[in-house]
């Protein structure tokens, strides 16, 4: 074995150790304690997807730690695991640390194997190795460290045990010597092909397995690197060994690593009966269970309806709002401005009726932060906890109807929280087709939890009938608009491929890091788009094109929808603040201006309207301003449409609510 250690050169260029491994390892957690919170959170070149840096000092030697994505191959299947292949193949690391699950290790062996045939230098990281106990999983560390050849730690990530062992580690990785056989017809196949690539920070053999396995994704960095003439020969090499091969290469060559994996785990792994939670492991059973798991995931909804909907929509924003803002902040800064500002329009642009302190701030701060921050409190002890991975089991049968897969769930149930948000987390599916979908129906269906608590605090002075027919209505509009989605979308379905991790009891410290790294998320990207929005709104009133639009809109408000033209004015505010538009409604209720079943029909119609200027700024920037343009242009018809069919319906059966 050999090691070796990084040098700064005199131009300062700083040596990169890059961190690799499965989703849901812990390795953005051990990331975190390595870094501290000296961080870098930038998008990948010509990518959505945000990888973080940070610097560590190593034996006084500066080291640029990357945390990629998490991946299950190095032959990518999505945008996530192509941009951690990218990094290992341009980047030129000079070490990567693997993140592995101690209780899962066969999954990652199957990295290290792909890592070895890079040829790149690794130290092992089995970490959460507490919880291989607790199942009764024994791993002799010494033996697989020699099989492999690497440098292996064992940590438990929350009580920061190992670190410094990794730490000590880290300098000094070694190139694994797992030695690897293909079908012989492949491996022929491998050494031509290589013959025809260029030198590049990883081995030509990986790259050759890459070409064979069909990996379209490395078609950009081969037509940069390789003659015309040699990529023709490559195309020629691939479907001479598709012929011999007969049967799938990407199968293939998946079945020598999947069973060489296997060897190795069955040489240094011992099961003893599980020493685990009895009552935990029963609710990680009962929570997947086609029946039983259904009561689990009411309670669970509950909880997060009452912790969000009524501790943080109800009591934190009412002492937020009323108390701080109302009461002393907003009368303080309306004072300091005046005093401060001579002129007029200015004054009124911050603290008039559309200001940018008085609403914007009190909008995005006193309103909106409470409830999002209880909500990524929730979020995060349902993730810490293990349960989001079987929710998504519980909504797979559903999501296939609308040609997604379970995962969908997640970004859905974040929506709830805030949709410009849940646009960013739709990141965590596989395709770009599937991106598309999730983020045309959380624009078009999914109200945020501030609007949520005002449609619901609407329909609680209605029937149960009302609230029943605007349920049955959001959830008809989300079928139907998915499947059609999903027929038109163009793009292959994904396999729903999901690691399932035990029921455990969550960690408060990753809970508050989590949590506060979201809120820190919230304050940086979406603050400055509710000033925006308002901003926006000032000029709309300044130049008098609030009742403008009010004006043309009424028409299609009156006549199609059969509301008073007034509802106009919320629809307009619907889009600058989506709750705002929902409140609009609610006032108008309030003072006998809407009859049961208007009320019903503007909910419906405000629900599906299109997502506030915040969430659709997100849009643009996650999937680009002609995909955005194309989601507005379908959901902004069709909730008109939609709220016509259900008004004709509701009048034309004579139903009463």
């Amino acid at each position: 074995m050999h090691a070796h250690t990084p040098k700064t050169s005199k131009h300062g260029h700083v040596d990169k150790i890059v961190l690799v491994g499965n989703p849901n390892v812990g390795k953005s957690a051990i990331f975190g304690i390595l870094t501290g919170k000296y961080v870098a959170v930038s998008n990948y070149p010509g990518t959505t997807v945000e990888i973080m840096q940070g610097n560590i000092s190593l034996d006084s030697k500066k080291i640029l730690l990357i945390d990629t994505p998490g991946v299950n191959s190095l032959i990518p299947m999505s945008e996530d695991e192509r941009v951690t292949r990218d990094i290992l193949l341009e980047e030129i690391p000079y070490s990567v640390i693997q993140i592995g699950d101690a209780k899962n290790l066969k999954r990652t062996l199957l990295i290290t194997i792909q890592l070895s045939e890079m040829g790149l230098p690794i130290t092992l990281d089995l970490n959460m190795i507490d919880e291989a106990m607790d199942k009764g999983i024994t791993i002799d560390i010494d033996k697989l460290a020699a099989l492999l050849g690497v440098n292996i730690v064992a940590t438990i990530a929350p009580q920061k045990k190992g670190i410094k062992e990794l730490r000590d580690m880290m300098l000094l990785p070694h190139k694994p010597k797992i030695m690897i056989s293909y079908n012989p017809v492949i491996e022929r196949y491998i050494e031509k092909i290589s013959e025809l690539l260029p030198h590049s920070s990883i081995s030509k053999r990986s790259i050759s397995v890459m070409i064979l396995s069909e990996d379209t994704s490395l078609t950009e960095w081969l037509n940069a690197h390789v003659s015309v003439n040699a990529l023709s020969e490559i195309e020629k090499l691939k479907d001479e060994c598709k012929v011999k091969a007969k049967e799938s290469i990407g199968y293939l060559i998946n079945k020598t690593r999947i069973e060489k994996a296997e060897e190795i785990t069955n040489m240094v792994i011992k099961k003893t009966p599980s020493e685990g939670s009895t009552m935990l492991n029963f609710l990680g059973r009962i929570s997947m269970h086609p029946v039983y798991g259904i009561p689990v995931l009411l309670a669970v909804l509950y909880g997060l309806y009452a912790f969000v909907g009524t501790f943080g929509a109800g009591t934190l924003v009412d002492l937020v709002e009323n108390t701080i803002f109302n009461e002393y902040l907003n009368p303080a800064f309306t004072k300091i401005v005046k005093l401060l500002i001579p002129i007029e329009i200015l004054q009124e642009l911050l603290v008039g009726e559309y200001g940018l302190i008085t609403v914007a701030l009190t909008y995005a701060i006193a309103i909106i932060l409470p409830i999002t921050a209880t909500f990524f409190i929730a979020f995060a002890i349902l993730e810490d906890s293990g349960y989001l991975p079987r929710l998504a089991i519980m909504s797979n049968r559903i999501f296939n109807i609308i040609g997604l897969n379970g995962k969908a769930v997640l970004p859905m149930v974040l929506g709830l929280g805030c949709g410009t948000m849940a646009v960013m987390t739709s990141r965590i599916l596989e395709t770009r087709r599937d991106r598309i979908i999730i983020t045309f129906l959380l624009a078009l269906a999914i109200p945020c939890s501030a609007q949520l608590g005002v449609i619901l605090g609407m329909l609680s002075a209605l029937s149960l009938k009302a609230t029943i027919i605007w349920i049955l209505s959001i959830l008809l509009v989300i079928l139907v608009s998915g499947f059609l989605a999903s027929r038109i979308v163009k793009g292959e379905r994904t396999e729903f491929f999901l690691e399932i991790p035990p029921i455990r009891m969550p960690n408060i410290a990753n809970i508050a890091i989590k949590t506060l790294g979201r809120v820190e998320w919230y304050l940086k990207e979406a603050v400055p788009l509710f000033i925006l929005g308002t901003f926006i709104l000032f000029v709309l009133h300044k130049l008098n094109l609030i009742t403008i639009l009010e004006e043309a809109t009424s028409p299609v408000i009156v006549n199609l929808l059969g509301l008073p033209e007034k509802t106009a004015e919320a629809f307009i505010l619907g889009f600058l603040r989506r709750d705002y538009g929902a409140a609009g409604l609610f006032t108008m209720a309030q003072e006998g201006l809407l009859t049961p079943v208007q009320s019903v029909v503007s909910l419906v119609t405000i629900t599906l309207f299109i997502p506030c200027l915040a969430n659709f700024f997100m849009i643009i920037k996650e999937r680009g301003m002609k995909t955005a343009v194309w989601i507005i242009a379908i959901v902004f018809p069709s909730a008109f449409l939609f709220g016509g069919l259900l008004n004709w319906i509701l009048r034309y059966f004579n139903i009463s609510l």
